[in-house]
């Protein structure tokens, strides 16, 4: 049975102008975030050890260990809050219904038997509170409720706010308050339990981003996109005092997160720098020491999350990108890595290094990894155009769009060199090189296939019928052209023409994907109606039939370097090995592979599989002899 050796995690889902929140537990030094309706736990000494919980049936946008670290709560855009252990198999204790719209924070008493949550209530409650053990159920209209474990009775009401409730925090230490603020610029604080409204504070002159208690429960500190922070007393909710504006940030402030002991605050802002700042006994805070942004200096460098853990302080950019400064040494460079947010929808292996691996995702984001290390870096190109198809050589890379370009982009080292641009007239639907002579490329199109040399176009052929799929033998002498109607049309190349030679027909739907065998003995196609086939070359017969274990369509297809292997991706999640001198029914299966669906797939070499998939992942398993 395949193990999973390594994930290559996807980064947190950002949005421009909000702030994301990403949690922790000091004590396994775990961080949590969300991408999709993927959960991501990650170690912050342990890079390449990754769990993720997938499921919620809406996108995740909040995820908090409890506070002994056993239980995580997240919630979604459907208001839900899940409550799943946070080892083994994430066994799910509760679930709960706590708002009518998206829940935008959510916070646990320190006891452990309350939560409470905020977000937009669609008119109704902007934020619950509900305890975690009594059997009774209560309901209110008003904005914002709290709830309890076994039960989700609530534990007080929620007046006060009239628009989106951004952010909420418990009181850390007895007797327990309950603080909110939101887009109607007030913050609000609550007394009990039960928790009843006791005043509104308007200090800030816009969206009140991030709200949050100091660990030792004396001061409060609220974050605004009025570039200011404002520090309350723990008790009374009075404002004691500011951050200082002299040497301040000069954007929005997103997030903010206190020191463990209670002392100093990190403060990320749209002006892409993170701030460190002393709070004084009475109440102010001024900058200690501005942690410089490390990209470069675009929308995408802007921080929108921060959290200080232990001695590490971890922000995130826009863009994706996490990095980790130590907190006892701020001069000391962070450690930075990043991945994908978006479907990674292609992956290539470097012949002339089995251990490099590429993987795109739509949004146009090419990611180097090494296998045993992680994140290397990303590929910058000049052109910054999405990716649709994507092929990989030494020395080269060639991807397509959604409009009608080829890209030809020479790789120097980490970094893209010159690029070249083909129009080839029409959208390119898929893209095969011939791997003896990557300068010939062939492109297939809505109703035929283009043949590239280098960058110029050598022919444009119409072949009468709707094109699916494409592949060119490794020494470009011969195409094979997959159908809509499921069939395969096999031509000699010669020149800048395309000679037929056969049709095969086995397939019962659109072909989707061709692949040759390294040594070209056989070729490989799946299609939508979930089957894949192995054929012989020189017969142009069935050579392994009966591959028909997905459940939906076979998005991608990989042959193992010594050629005993296929592997198909699907959008059933699952990944499917089949031996070539073995029947289809000794197959093994990796269940639920990515989340939403697999779309690309690469041996390494004949033990190690990668793949990739909707949840933004690249994993790596392990194949044991069976």
């Amino acid at each position: 049975m395949p193990e999973l050796s390594e994930t290559y995690a996807c980064v947190p889902s950002t949005e421009r102008g909000r702030g994301i929140i990403i949690s922790g537990d000091p004590k396994s030094n775990a961080i949590l975030y969300t991408n999709g309706r993927s959960v991501i736990i990650r170690y912050l000494h342990k890079p390449l050890e990754v769990s993720i919980y997938g499921e919620h049936a809406y996108q995740a946008t909040v995820a908090r260990f409890s506070p002994n670290g056993e239980w995580i709560a997240s919630a979604d855009v459907s208001g839900t809050v899940r409550i799943w252990g946070t080892h083994n198999d994430h066994v799910l204790k509760k679930e709960f219904r706590v708002l009518s719209g998206r829940i935008d924070d959510l916070q646990w008493s320190a006891d452990g038997m309350r939560i409470v949550a905020s977000g937009d209530g669609k008119g109704k409650s902007f934020v619950r509170a509900f305890m975690l053990q009594f059997a009774k159920r209560l309901s209110s209209n008003r904005s914002t409720l709290a709830a309890g474990w076994d039960s989700g009775s609530n534990v007080g009401e929620f007046d006060g706010h009239s628009k989106r409730v951004l952010s909420c925090a418990f009181k850390p230490t007895r007797p327990f308050r309950i603080v909110t603020c939101g887009e109607d610029f007030l913050v609000n604080f609550y007394e009990g339990p039960p928790f009843k409204f006791k005043q509104s504070l308007r200090h800030h002159s816009n969206f009140v981003n991030c709200i949050r208690y100091s660990p030792d429960g004396s001061k409060i500190i609220s974050v605004s996109s009025d570039k200011k922070g404002v520090i309350y007393d723990g008790k009374t909710g009075e404002k004691i005092g500011e951050l200082s504006s002299e040497d301040g940030h000069k954007g929005s402030i997103y997030a903010v997160s206190w020191s463990p002991d209670s002392k100093q605050v990190l403060t990320v802002s749209a002006d892409k720098s993170a701030k460190v700042w002393e709070i004084s006994e009475d109440g102010n805070g001024k900058v200690m020491k501005t942690l410089a942004c490390l990209g470069s200096g675009g929308v995408e460098d802007m921080l929108v999350g921060c959290l200080w853990q232990n001695d590490h302080l971890v922000t995130i950019s826009l863009g994706g990108t996490i990095s980790i400064f130590s907190a006892s040494d701020l001069d000391k460079a962070p450690l930075s890595f990043s991945g994908h947010m978006k479907n990674v929808n292609s992956l290539a292996v470097l012949k002339n290094d089995p251990r490099v691996i590429l993987s795109t995702s739509y949004d146009g984001l090419i990611i180097k990894w090494i296998q045993g290390i992680g994140y290397s870096g990303r590929l910058e190109r000049k052109e910054n155009s999405q990716i649709k198809c994507f092929a990989a050589v030494e020395g080269e890379i060639v991807s397509s769009g959604f409009d009608n370009k080829i890209w030809r982009i020479s790789l120097q080292g980490d970094q893209c060199g010159d690029a070249d641009c083909i129009d080839i007239g029409s959208q390119p639907k898929d893209l095969s090189l011939s791997s003896l002579s990557p300068e010939l490329a062939l492109v297939s199109t809505e109703s035929g296939v283009v043949l590239l040399h280098g960058t110029k176009v050598v022919s444009t052929i119409n072949l009468g019928f709707p094109v699916a799929a494409s592949a060119i033998s490794p020494d470009g002498s011969e195409a094979i052209i997959g159908g809509q109607d499921g069939k395969l049309h096999i031509y000699s190349v010669t020149g800048d023409t395309l000679n037929k030679e056969a049709v095969l027909e086995k397939h019962r739907g659109a072909i989707t994907v061709i692949r040759y065998s390294p040594d070209v003995s056989m070729f490989a196609s799946g299609d939508v109606n979930r089957e894949a086939v192995v054929w012989d070359r020189a017969t142009r017969e069935v050579k392994v039939k009966n591959m028909l274990y997905h459940t939906a369509r076979i998005n991608c297809l990989a042959w193992s370097p010594d050629n005993s292997m296929v592997a198909t991706g699907s959008l059933d999640t699952c990944v499917i090995i089949y031996e070539i001198d073995k029947p289809a029914s000794s197959r093994v299966t990796i269940k639920g592979a990515h989340l939403g669906g697999v779309y690309g797939i690469a041996f390494t070499d004949e033990s190690n599989v990668v793949t990739s998939g909707e949840d933004a992942c690249v994993r790596v398993w392990k194949l044991t002899p069976q």
